[in-house]
């Protein structure tokens, strides 16, 4: 018999019941798409280069870190922007974040990369067909841009896609909403030069992956890689300083879509957790900042420590001055993308590659070829 019987049943139900606006809506974007491919809606390129980082599914691909995994990877080199929807934010319109920016005016994940990334352009643009035209006006000296989660973005046309799928819950066993959680049908992976299977197991083997590869079925002009993600060394959240979390009691205040992993991660090495869950990308308000500081102070144990993500530190930043007056110790928990199977460096160079053909094309005054800094893989 099956487990949580119940719970399948109902949603098996549930999505049944959903199916005829899964047609309406796979319909309605199969539509949209086909004109595009038949230029009936116009795709304008632009004359730096431009690469989307996206997905086919709703959320926690893990997006961001590819995002950071770019940025690593170009900053040395090139003045990078990042350009993002700014999801939940409270303003709306182009904005190019400042010393003015914070989670609510410019999103929690764009705060994320203007915290991290100071050499980084760092803005945000519902719009990014006229976002980006605005960026270089604003900033003529960019010279690669990043479109995070804009795979759908199809009035842009961009000159790398980069889609990335869930190991746990790739594209090809998915559906479209609201029967699944695709927001267009699985063939729109065609579209995309790179094809990431992130979140893989560190230990994935060849014969493993293969299997994967086979599944998506890539065109000749695609390469598939896939990543993993690896926990840094957790820093304090008020100074920055390395802190070490073993043996530690750990209240974890958490909102993203998919914890699990951190939770698991962090088991292996605290005394226990208490686990504060929020919805994905949640604004902490008084009432939140009470509740742990409650879980906190009624927790009648030594060592111990609140531990959070670095998004949800963009949004906890917002209480600073509070969370320095009540004396908390907080200890963020950094990540970071690994490319497996020993394929980083070959990544690494398409990525280059992209880059610096698309700026001599572009570029009356380029010398010649631009040696590149790789960042390696597992």
């Amino acid at each position: 018999m099956r487990e949580n019987s119940f719970l399948y049943y109902v949603t098996t139900v549930l999505r049944l019941a959903l199916y005829p606006f899964t047609l309406i809506y796979g319909s309605l974007v199969w539509l949209r798409n086909r004109l595009y491919d038949i230029k009936f809606f116009n795709s304008i390129s632009f004359s730096v280069p431009v690469i989307t980082v996206g997905n086919l599914s709703t959320g926690g691909t893990g997006k961001t870190p590819h995002v950071e995994y770019l940025l690593d990877l170009l900053q040395y080199q090139y003045t990078v922007a990042t350009m993002s929807r700014g999801y939940k934010r409270y303003t709306k319109g182009f904005i190019i974040a400042d010393e003015k920016a914070n989670a609510l005016r410019i999103g929690d994940e764009p705060m994320q990369y203007f915290m991290k990334y100071p050499d980084a352009v760092v803005c945000v643009a519902e719009e990014r067909l006229t976002g980006i035209p605005a960026l270089l006006q604003r900033r003529p000296g960019i010279d690669v841009i990043l479109l995070d989660d804009a795979y759908q973005h199809r009035s842009v046309k961009a000159g790398l896609n980069i889609l990335i799928t869930d190991y746990s819950r790739p594209f090809y066993k998915d559906h479209i909403l609201p029967f699944g959680n695709l927001r267009e049908s699985r063939g729109a992976y065609k579209r995309a030069e790179v094809i990431v299977v992130s979140k893989s197991p560190l230990n994935i083997t060849t014969a493993q992956a293969s299997e994967i590869t086979k599944h998506i079925n890539p065109l000749p002009h695609q390469s598939v890689f896939f990543t993993g993600i690896q926990y840094g060394t957790p820093f304090n959240f008020f100074t920055r300083e390395p802190e070490n979390l073993a043996n530690t009691h750990t209240i974890l205040v958490c909102g993203i879509a998919r914890p699990e992993p951190l939770i698991s991660y962090l088991k292996q090495g605290v005394a226990d957790l208490h686990l504060l869950s929020y919805p994905d990308h949640h604004y902490f308000v008084t009432t939140d900042i009470e509740e742990i500081m409650a879980a906190y102070k009624n927790w009648n144990v030594e060592n111990k420590v609140i531990v959070t993500t670095e998004k949800d530190a963009t949004r906890l930043h917002l209480h600073y001055e509070k969370l320095v007056e009540l004396g908390v110790k907080i200890v963020v928990v950094p990540i970071k993308v690994v490319v497996l199977l020993g394929k980083g460096e070959e990544l690494n160079y398409l990525v280059h590659k992209y880059v610096e053909r698309t700026i001599t094309e572009n570029s009356d005054d380029f010398n010649g070829p631009i040696e590149y800094v790789g960042l390696g893989g597992a």
